[in-house]
């Protein structure tokens, strides 16, 4: 008898005759949320009809409905994972995560942000000082929802941050959500208003979330370096130039890891000599010598935060894996802190040293993975946040209450007052059409920027 046979009989076994007005309950193993199929029609005679339905069609649909429950339990038992249409039964969760960040950021970006673009014009060092402390209070969301709602563990081990220091990080790329992820340790350990993160120039273009990284001035490329190397270098220059600290987020192995990616990986491994990894990707350093050394001319940069990050049990993959209520359970972060005058000076050098963290990666990883699962083996203990427990769990709270409440609050104030309603409009409008003339907030508050130190390319004395 075969494992899918196997697994009908059980179910099978398991489903009870079903009386009409009783209700049976059936919770998918590893979930939250039981799904229930009811009836609340009376018991009648067999042969009578209520509302137009036979009372033994709806008791045998009713056992159908609860075999076919069963059988997705058994065979996940058997097989692993959800088939999807069964997991879309218990995705309230993601949905739920989603939305609820869809709708922070895009009316935050309208009514918080919105009022503030007046002054890109006027002096964008303020407009750049403001914007960053709005976004951090929304970058605050994910993480009070990942940990308080979803349940999500966090684990730091390795060197500590020092507060405030202006820092490029690199991290293996494992899913494409890792740099959200990465904001739960960020909390803890630096402030969220510094980072800043390269993304897919597509991203720019999603109402709510592109309009809101626009504004924060994230980086975004087109992973093509003739294309990028002049926006780098002037997103750079502009953020030395205001004296605005940051903390870069690059993922040098330039996408995430999965079954293709590790493909072409091998393949330039093998064209080039080089040691075939199973849990990173070999890193692309152009990008990343060339930040570290644009930063550290403009006198802009403390330290190279290497961190590792690894998922014991499920892997989210993808934005949709989260859709359909897939979190992680656990997320460990492993830190390692380069200051700055221990860097290589050349960018050759850079890049050898690049390359030497990525082995390093390899190697933790597979002992994470094929070990206890946790970066124990290292010898360096957790380490301890720079915030307390108290501070983060009120912001946690805050955070979650006041995205909450404002949301349905400038529903209500767009459905109450013309004002506001016309506010609203010529907000998108703006948004969308900016974009389409000049690529983006984050180009025209450079463009301010120029304009206002007649400047035609940032930091021209450095590259006379």
């Amino acid at each position: 008898m075969g494992r899918f046979a196997r697994c009908l009989q059980k179910a099978h076994q398991h489903v009870p005759a079903t009386d009409l007005g009783e209700s049976r309950s059936c919770t998918v193993a590893n979930t939250v949320q039981p799904f229930t199929v009811r009836s609340d029609v009376q018991k009648v005679p067999s042969g009578r009809h209520v509302r137009g339905l036979d009372v033994n069609w709806r008791r045998q649909g009713l056992e159908l409905v609860n075999l076919v429950l069963n059988v997705v339990m058994e065979l996940r038992k058997a097989f692993g994972e959800l088939p999807v249409a069964a997991r879309i039964m218990v995705s309230w969760r993601g949905i739920y995560f989603i939305l609820t960040l869809f709708w922070g950021s895009f009316f935050g970006s309208i009514f918080m942000m919105g009022p503030f673009l007046p002054l890109m014009f006027i002096s964008p060092s303020w407009y750049r000082w403001i914007n960053n402390r709005i976004v951090a209070t929304w970058l605050t969301l994910p993480v009070a929802l990942l940990e308080t709602v979803l349940g999500v563990k966090v684990v730091i081990t390795g060197d500590a941050f020092v507060p405030g220091e202006r820092s490029v990080i690199i991290m293996n790329h494992r899913t494409r959500m890792d740099w959200m992820f990465l904001w739960n340790c960020l909390m803890r350990y630096s402030y969220l208003r510094l980072q800043k993160i390269c993304l897919k120039a597509s991203l720019k273009s999603v109402p709510g979330f592109g309009w809101a990284m626009q504004a924060a001035a994230y980086i975004f490329i087109h992973r093509k370096w003739k294309d990028d190397k002049s926006h780098f270098e002037d997103m750079i220059d502009y953020f030395c130039d205001i004296h605005e600290p940051l903390q870069l987020l690059l993922f040098p192995e330039g996408t995430d890891l999965t079954e293709n990616s590790m493909t072409r990986s091998n393949e330039f491994a093998e064209n080039n000599g080089l040691q075939k990894y199973k849990y990173v990707l070999h890193p692309r350093t152009t990008g990343f010598t060339f930040v570290v050394d644009r930063l550290r001319k403009g006198k802009n940069l403390d330290a190279v935060h290497d961190i590792t990050v690894a998922y014991p049990h499920n892997i989210p993959q993808t934005e949709k894996h989260l859709l359909l209520g897939d979190f992680p359970k656990e997320i460990h972060f492993h830190v390692h802190r380069y200051p700055v005058n221990t860097l290589p000076e050349s960018k050759e050098d850079l890049q050898l040293w690049c390359y030497k963290r990525w082995e390093e990666k390899e190697e933790r990883l597979r002992s994470f993975y094929q070990g206890e699962k946790n970066f124990s083996f290292t010898g360096q203990t957790v380490v301890p946040p720079c915030k307390s427990d108290l501070r983060v769990l009120v912001v946690k709270f805050l955070s979650i209450l006041y995205w909450t409440l404002f949301s349905p609050t400038m529903c209500l104030f767009i459905y109450l007052y013309s004002l506001v309603r016309w506010y609203f409009i010529i907000v998108i409008v703006i948004f969308v059409l900016q974009e389409r003339i000049f690529g983006g907030l984050e180009i025209l508050e450079l463009a301010c920027y120029r304009l206002l130190h007649k400047q035609p390319h940032l930091n021209a004395k450095k590259n006379e």
